[in-house]
């Protein structure tokens, strides 16, 4: 009698819906025309999951929707029963409110209680309620069914991208040949991703080899053995979308044809980059290196999340502990690897983690998206101290297309930087130079304030790398005297050209060159200022014609000689709009010209080929222009 009324009312709870072993048992006859009571705290926590994207809220309305199929054709009874939870009650679920209104329904409706999850059951047969408590299930490899996601991959995919109404698209062929080419003439639909996302989550659940990566609103991330897929929804993505990718190949460190110091390097501890752009085999050879170091009797750990590296079972594989990769650290300090490998450093936090790793004494080895091999460095710089990067850091290993390309290695030194000759100007040097020749091609040290990465190689025309630099200070230096475009050359190592707008020129020098005095006194440059000359094609955005310098090359009269040798002269049209004052001589375009009013010389500047010579309508020497105009003066352009 006991037995009949156990299979008379059953009251699931969230777990057993998931995995839809209730439908199950249902159709194998064990429940059949059992009532089934649904807790009203079940449907809420599925509803809350499933708007929040996450797919296995809407794995557990499917089961929801099989058990209403069943009812209404007369193998079940099925009603709902208890209270909802409110959302303070289910944003606490995982602290165990809705467990327990989960429970509280049990007692109310009586019946058999049916639940995967153990603690769950361990309260509820506590407090006296009748339980079943069913194991979650587990299958051998041997029991498991072929996906349907690996139907679209072959021997030389490397990546599958499905999409809602999109025709299915892949990666294929070796690293450094790979095509990205449509697998099939039909588009996917809602209806097969669903399917594909439901079977792939049941896998996730059931292989113990396995697992849900991550689930959040809107996107989950499953590792299913070596692939790894990437399931989101709406609102995080626009439509439904299934990525799936998997190592192609898996090779020991062998295969790289890696020197014998390179590999004795890689033994020793260190601080080690394996940089590459996406797709160019960074995780791959990260795996082999992992391999190699445990080959040689090295403690590995692995920092990963997701956790996709292809390495045998001795290396253990963290994720990110209670949500965060610093509490992963924080145990692997008590862990104590011999080398970690970090899969990938990208954020700050991840390059904060890993420098505090490498100066605690692990070894390290992080992987990095670049696309040069300096540009992995360069990611460091503004996160840990500059003098601290070799300890961190002190080897990059630059991947492309498969193949090590490039080794660099970072040391620290004081000496005067490349393109200096003062010695009072030697400083700390990061030094990066390539391991195969021990060229030096780089140095990183500081300028002023900026943080600089200089490229030791030839210049060009005799100027030194360091001056690029030293012009940018100047020109930001002037810039808190002068407005409008600024224009720097440096000339020697102590000389300067600075060009600015006519009317900025007084600004610089100030009375009596009182201001020009104290910009070279603190610069440490003898300063040259002119005005600033700008090309005629340049005209059309309002910047003044070359106009030579009043302040020190001011050209005198033109003497009765050479009057003599100008060929021809005219009056130009005055046209004046709300920037710019226009002196229009078409019979004169294209010729260069010199400007008099009343026969005194005023400028000179080259006619456009429309016949045009503009002056910023604010200018002084617009002013002079219009000045004359209204006073009846001669205005005269003359050939040169």
């Amino acid at each position: 009698m006991v037995e009949d009324t156990r299979m008379r009312r059953i009251v699931p709870d969230t777990s057993v819906i998931i995995d839809e072993r209730l439908s199950h048992r249902v159709k194998s006859g064990e429940f059949k025309g059992a009532e089934v009571i649904i807790p009203e705290a079940v449907i809420s926590e599925l509803e809350a999951q499933a708007n929040k994207g996450r797919e296995i809220g809407f794995k557990g309305l499917e089961e929801l929707s099989e058990l209403r199929k069943l009812a209404d054709i007369g193998e079940i009874q099925l009603r709902f029963s208890g209270v909802q939870p409110t959302v303070g009650e289910i944003k606490m679920s995982k602290e165990g409110r809705v467990d327990a209104l989960i429970r509280s329904t049990a007692i109310d409706v009586g019946g058999l209680f049916v639940s995967e999850d153990r603690v769950q059951a361990l309260i509820a047969r506590a407090k006296g309620i009748d339980v079943e408590y069913m194991p979650p299930k587990i299958l051998n490899p041997s029991e498991l069914l072929p996906l349907k996601l690996e139907s679209f991959f072959t021997d030389d995919t490397m990546s599958v991208h499905l999409k809602n109404d999109v025709l299915p698209m892949a990666k294929k062929g070796p690293i450094g040949n790979v095509l990205y080419a449509r697998i099939r003439e039909e588009p996917v639909n809602y209806s097969e991703l669903s399917s594909i996302s439901k079977e792939l989550i049941e896998r996730a659940r059931l292989d113990p080899e396995s697992f849900i990566e991550m689930s959040s609103d809107g996107a989950t991330v499953l590792q299913i053995r070596n692939i790894r897929v990437a399931i989101t929804h709406p609102p995080f993505s626009d439509d439904m979308e299934i990525t799936a990718i998997r190592p192609t190949v898996v090779v020991d460190l062998e295969h790289y044809s890696l020197s014998y110091e390179l590999k004795e390097r890689i033994l020793s501890q260190r601080g080690v980059l394996i940089a590459g752009p996406p797709g160019a085999g960074k995780s791959t050879f990260a795996a082999g290196v992992a391999r190699y170091l445990d080959d040689h009797g090295q403690v590995v750990k692995t920092m990963e999340s997701p956790r996709d590296l292809q390495v045998p079972p001795e290396i253990t594989q963290y994720s990110l502990l209670d949500g965060k990769m610093e509490n992963t650290a924080d145990l692997l300090l008590l862990v104590r690897p011999d080398y970690t490998i970090y899969d990938e450093v990208r954020k700050t936090g991840d390059f904060l983690i890993f420098a505090d790793m490498r100066l605690a004494g692990v070894g390290m080895i992080g992987v990095v998206h670049a696309t040069r091999a300096v540009d992995a460095i360069q990611r460091l710089i503004g996160r840990v101290e500059l003098g601290v990067i070799p300890q961190v850091v002190d080897t990059v290993i630059f991947i492309d297309k498969g193949e090590v390309s490039k080794v660099l290695l970072l040391a620290f030194t004081v000496k005067v930087p490349y393109g200096m000759t003062e010695q009072d100007l030697s400083r700390p040097v990061i030094t990066i130079a390539d391991f195969e020749t021990g060229k030096v091609e780089y140095e990183i040290y500081t300028y002023g304030e900026q943080v600089v990465v200089m490229p030791i190689e030839s210049s060009k025309g005799g100027r030194k790398p360091t001056w690029r630099i030293a012009e940018e200070e100047i020109k930001s230096f002037i810039g808190r005297y002068a407005s409008g475009p600024i224009e720097v050359e440096i000339t020697s190592d102590d000389s300067a050209l600075v060009k600015v707008q006519a009317e900025e020129i007084r600004k610089i020098i100030g009375k009596g060159g009182r201001i020009i005095d104290q910009i070279e006194n603190t610069l440490g440059f003898h300063i040259d200022v002119r005005e600033i000359e700008i090309d005629a094609p340049k005209t059309s955005k309002g910047r003044l014609y070359g106009v030579k310098n009043k302040v020190s090359q001011q050209k005198p009269r033109p003497t009765d000689l050479e009057k003599e040798d100008i060929i021809s002269s005219a009056h130009p049209f005055i046209e004046i709009n709300k920037k710019h004052l226009i002196l229009k001589v078409p019979e004169l375009a294209g010729k260069d010209v010199e400007i008099f009013i009343d026969d005194k010389y005023i400028f000179s500047a080259p006619i456009s080929r429309h016949g045009e010579v503009k002056l910023r309508v604010n200018s002084d020497l617009a002013s002079d222009i219009i000045e004359a105009q209204n006073g009846g003066n001669l205005i005269e352009i003359r050939l040169i």
